[in-house]
C-alpha cells in the first residue's frame, strides 16, 4: 500500500500519529478498492436488513423466530411459531404486515412458514463456512489462495457438564489435525505467512473458555480457570506440536475474569513461553478496557516471549446482553452506550496496541472503515511494516471489505464459524444485531452514507 505523507502530530505516549489527512487519504483508498456494486444476493440481503432495521417490532419477532426455528420439527410447529411471535410484536412496516397476513391464514401458514424458515437458512449460510471443518476446508483453501487467511470457530455456546467440556476439546483437537493436514498443501502466499517479527502459522482456531468448563462463576474466577486449565492446556501442546495458532476469544464480561487469567497463567508456563503463537480478545466497547489493557501489558513486560502475544482488538459482540444485564440489576452499563464514544476508545487502544509493537502483535478487528483507516495510519506514522498490522472480519460481514484490503497487500483475516444451524444460532443473533443496529456503521453503508460521513472523526 503506498504510504501517505502529511503533517505528523503526536500521540498521548509521545510517539508519532497521523494527521487526519493521512487517515482520510488511506480510507479513500480502501473505498476505492471496493466492489463498486454488490452481486445481486448481496444486494436482497441488504435490503432485507434495512427493512428489518427499520421496523423494531419485526426484528425482534424474526430474531426470536431465528431462536427457536431449529427445535421446529415440521413446517406447521414453524408455522405457528411464526405467527405466534409476530402477533405478539405487531410489526409496523409494510413486509412485517405482509408476513402477518400471510402467516395468519391456515392455508397461506405453511407458506409464510418456509419463507421464513429458508431466509434464516439463507443467513445461517452467508455467516457459517461449514457444518464441519472437512466441509469448510474447500472454502478456506480458495480464501487463501484469493490472498485472505482465516481463523476457524466451533460454533457452539457454555458447557453445562463435564462431558461436554471433553467432547468441546476433542472437537478442537480434530479442527486443529484437519487444518493442518488440510493446510500445508496451499500454495505460498508470503503476506499471510510472515510478518517483520517471523512466521505466522497457516492453522489458526479460535476457541472459547466457557466451552472449555462448566464451571464458570462470575463471584469466583478461580474456579473456572482451574476448571478449564488441563484442557486449554491439551490444545496448547497440540499447537505446538502442529505448529498451529490457538486465539482464546472473550465473551461475555461474566466470564472475561476467568479467560484473562486462565490465558496469561497458561502462558506463564515455562514449557509455552517460548511458543506456539497464542492470542486473546480485548474489547473496546467495555468502559475499563483501557485498565485491561495496562494488565495485559503489564503482563507481558513481565514474561517476555520469542513467539509475541497477538492481541485482537475488537468493538465487541455482547452489547445487548451487557446493557439488559446491567439494567437488570439496577448498575450502570459496563459498555459505552454512545457509538462514538466506543470508536474513540478504539483508536486510542490500537494506537497504544502499536506503540507495544513488537512485544505484542495487533489484530484489528473492525469493519468500520474509519477505524481500518485510522490503525493503518498509526501504523505508518510509527514507521512500521504494513505487514505488522493484521486486519480481521467476519465471514459474511466483511467479505467485499476483505478483498478490498488483501487487493491493496495488506494481510487480511476472516473468523469462520463452523458448526450446524442449532450451534450457530447464538451466534447467527448476534451477528443480526450487529448488522441491523441503526447506528452501526454497517447499516449506514448499506443506506449509501457519504464517505466522508463514514470516515468521519468519532
Amino acid at each position: 500500500m503506498e504510504r501517505v505523507v502529511g503533517d505528523q502530530q503526536m500521540s498521548a505516549t509521545g510517539r508519532a500519529a497521523p494527521s487526519e489527512h493521512e487517515i482520510l487519504a488511506i480510507g479513500r483508498q480502501i473505498a476505492a478498492n471496493l466492489p463498486r456494486s454488490p452481486a445481486p444476493r448481496e444486494r436482497i440481503d441488504a435490503r432485507l436488513m434495512r427493512i428489518v432495521a427499520g421496523d423494531d417490532a419485526l426484528r425482534a419477532a424474526l430474531f426470536r423466530f431465528t431462536d427457536v426455528r431449529p427445535a421446529c420439527t415440521s413446517v406447521a410447529d414453524l408455522g405457528q411459531h411464526l405467527v405466534t411471535l409476530l402477533e405478539e410484536a405487531s410489526p409496523t412496516s409494510p413486509m412485517g404486515r405482509v408476513l402477518l397476513a400471510g402467516a395468519r391464514p391456515r392455508a397461506t401458514r405453511p407458506i409464510a412458514a418456509m419463507a421464513a424458515g429458508a431466509g434464516v437458512q439463507h443467513l445461517a449460510h452467508r455467516f457459517i463456512v461449514g457444518r464441519t471443518v472437512a466441509d469448510a476446508l474447500p472454502a478456506l483453501a480458495r480464501s487463501w489462495a484469493a490472498g485472505v487467511s482465516c481463523t476457524v470457530d466451533l460454533l457452539g455456546e457454555r458447557s453445562v457438564s463435564e462431558q461436554e467440556a471433553d467432547a468441546y476439546v476433542e472437537l478442537c483437537a480434530g479442527a486443529l489435525r484437519s487444518l493442518a493436514a488440510g493446510s500445508c498443501g496451499w500454495p505460498e502466499r508470503a503476506v499471510l505467512q510472515a510478518d517483520s517479527l517471523g512466521e505466522l502459522p497457516r492453522t489458526n482456531l479460535s476457541v472459547k473458555v466457557t466451552a472449555l468448563t462448566p464451571d464458570i462463576r462470575v463471584e469466583d474466577p478461580r474456579r473456572g480457570i482451574e476448571g478449564a486449565l488441563e484442557r486449554l492446556r491439551q490444545l496448547r501442546d497440540l499447537g505446538q506440536k502442529l505448529g498451529a495458532h490457538v486465539h482464546v476469544d472473550m465473551e461475555t464480561l461474566d466470564s472475561r475474569e476467568t479467560v484473562l487469567g486462565l490465558v496469561l497463567e497458561v502462558l506463564s508456563e515455562p514449557r509455552f513461553r517460548d511458543g506456539p503463537s497464542a492470542g486473546l480478545v480485548l474489547q473496546a466497547y467495555l468502559r475499563d478496557s483501557p485498565a485491561e489493557l495496562d494488565q495485559i501489558l503489564a503482563w507481558v513486560d513481565a514474561h517476555p516471549r520469542r513467539v509475541p502475544l497477538t492481541i485482537r482488538l475488537v468493538k465487541g459482540a455482547y452489547w445487548d446482553h451487557e446493557v439488559i444485564e446491567a439494567r437488570q440489576h439496577g448498575w450502570d452499563p459496563p459498555v459505552f452506550t454512545d457509538r462514538a464514544d466506543c470508536d474513540r476508545n478504539f483508536e486510542a487502544l490500537t494506537g497504544r496496541l502499536l506503540d507495544a509493537h513488537p512485544r505484542v502483535r495487533l489484530a484489528l478487528g473492525s469493519h468500520n472503515l474509519r477505524s481500518i483507516a485510522h490503525g493503518l495510519a498509526c501504523a505508518q506514522a510509527r514507521g512500521l511494516d504494513q505487514r505488522d498490522l493484521e486486519l480481521q472480519v467476519l465471514r459474511g460481514l466483511g467479505d467485499d471489505l476483505a478483498h478490498a484490503l488483501s487487493g491493496m497487500g495488506l494481510r487480511v483475516r476472516v473468523y469462520s464459524p463452523v458448526g450446524d444451524l442449532l450451534e450457530g444460532m447464538a451466534y447467527l443473533v448476534r451477528r443480526m444485531l450487529e448488522n441491523t443496529a441503526n447506528d452501526s456503521f454497517l447499516a449506514a453503508r448499506s443506506r449509501g452514507a457519504p464517505l466522508e460521513e463514514l470516515l468521519a472523526s468519532p
